[in-house]
């Protein structure tokens, strides 16, 4: 169920646009996440969960109202365990998510990609978290070197994921 719709932005123009800011209000992920979901393309303000193959807070992020955000996961780039899968996902569409960015792994490939909700992630890994009831919620979190924090906004499409301090005009 992949969105045929072309996305209302591209991460190109605004690398183009904003290629010559030092300030670190523009900010570009390293091109290693491979993309899982519904939905190719997707942006919105960020929350973050950073966690350690424990994907409890994970749950509580996407069981609440997401209001068009991207949830940010900070796993630490484990490849170990999974942190989102097919009931995570639909929860996230279900509550309004726009998109999940996990810096780690996540599983269900088949379910994730029938879900209405974009995600981007390392790599798939069957393998479960267990629940210890760990982790940290909204707060500045560093995805591949990059600093990422909640209220940013993040833009993800086909060429790759970019964050910025403020909304940016497609």
């Amino acid at each position: 169920m992949t969105s045929a719709l072309p996305p209302a932005f591209s991460t190109c123009d605004f690398c183009d646009v904003h290629k010559g800011d030092t300030s670190g209000a523009f900010r570009v992920l390293a091109p290693v996440f491979q993309s899982f979901g519904g939905v190719n393309a997707f942006s919105g303000q960020v929350s973050t969960v950073k966690c350690h193959e424990d994907n409890t807070l994970v749950k509580a992020a996407v069981d609440s109202a997401g209001a068009g955000r991207v949830l940010v996961v900070d796993g630490g780039g484990s490849l170990r365990r999974a942190l989102v899968g097919g009931n995570l996902a639909a929860a996230a569409a279900r509550n309004g998510w726009a998109g999940i960015v996990v810096d780690g792994c996540v599983r269900d490939v088949a379910e994730l990609n029938a879900t209405a909700v974009g995600i981007r992630a390392l790599a798939l890994m069957p393998l479960p978290t267990e629940k210890r009831n760990e982790g940290l919620r909204d707060v500045p979190a560093q995805i591949q070197g990059v600093w990422v924090r909640p209220g940013d906004w993040l833009y993800a499409d086909a060429d790759g994921i970019v964050v910025s301090a403020q909304a940016l005009a497609a």
